[in-house]
């Protein structure tokens, strides 16, 4: 039996004699990713990798088209307002002067039946947002690297365990890896910004179903408290805020 890691996609060649019937996890050899596995009676696999014939990358929501356009606007504008401040201050180098409240940003989302609503809320708040149907396709699109923020709900592809694919990948990164993952869980029973719980659960935001209507604004204050927490660590490091 063959199957795919969705972290790092090595094939994995496993002894059909020693797979057990129904479900089962494997850890990746390469980056030690758990994989979720099944064999059915027939003694055929599966994987979460496997979930589509291709592994093809979250697609883009329609209503994201103008994201484009208000990246490159929002460059050029940072570009001058710094070329401003060393022309008035008088020195050579042009200091980053990033306005982060108007920042556009890629958001993922991995989401069950809020989905719809959801992605027309962010678009419209000039957000970039992709729409995953199941983790294979979240794993590929974060793999380039682009996509920093990522809305998840328990009921997101429940039938491949998503959400706990999802928890699972994020448990699994470097600290350093996991510093530009802003990872936010969309659920009916959680408290909106309650910080002790999601530390506890390596969240960095948790947003009740009843606050999506501000889900804008939580975000935005969420990120740019986030980002000034970071603040000094990203400087040194050369780092953009997420």
């Amino acid at each position: 039996m063959i199957i795919r890691c969705d972290n790092c996609s090595v094939s994995l060649q496993l002894d059909e004699s020693k797979i057990p019937s129904g479900n089962f996890t494997v850890r990746c050899p390469r980056c030690q990713n758990m994989l979720r596995a099944n064999k059915d009676h027939a003694g055929r696999g599966s994987a979460t990798a496997h979930q589509l014939e291709e592994n093809k990358p979250a697609p883009a929501d329609p209503g994201s088209a103008g994201f484009t356009e208000k990246e490159s606007e929002f460059q050029i504008n940072n570009a001058l307002r710094s070329l401003l401040s060393a022309l008035q201050s008088g020195t050579t180098a042009l200091d980053s002067n990033d306005d982060k409240s108007e920042k556009p940003r890629r958001v993922l989302l991995c989401l069950g039946d809020r989905k719809e609503e959801v992605a027309k809320l962010l678009t419209g708040s000039g957000y970039k947002v992709y729409i995953a149907q199941t983790p294979a396709q979240a794993n590929e699109r974060l793999r380039e690297g682009k996509t920093e923020l990522v809305i998840f709900s328990p009921d997101f592809a429940a039938e491949f365990g998503g959400a706990a694919i999802l928890q699972q990948k994020a448990n699994a990164m470097y600290s350093s890896e996991r510093r530009r993952l802003f990872l936010v869980s969309l659920e009916d029973g959680g408290t909106t910004m309650n910080a002790h719980d999601a530390f506890l659960r390596n969240l960095n935001l948790i947003v009740n179903t009843n606050d999506i209507p501000q889900l804008p604004l939580i975000l935005n204050r969420a990120v740019l408290d986030f980002n000034d927490l970071y603040h000094y660590l990203n400087k040194g490091m050369g780092l953009e805020p997420v």
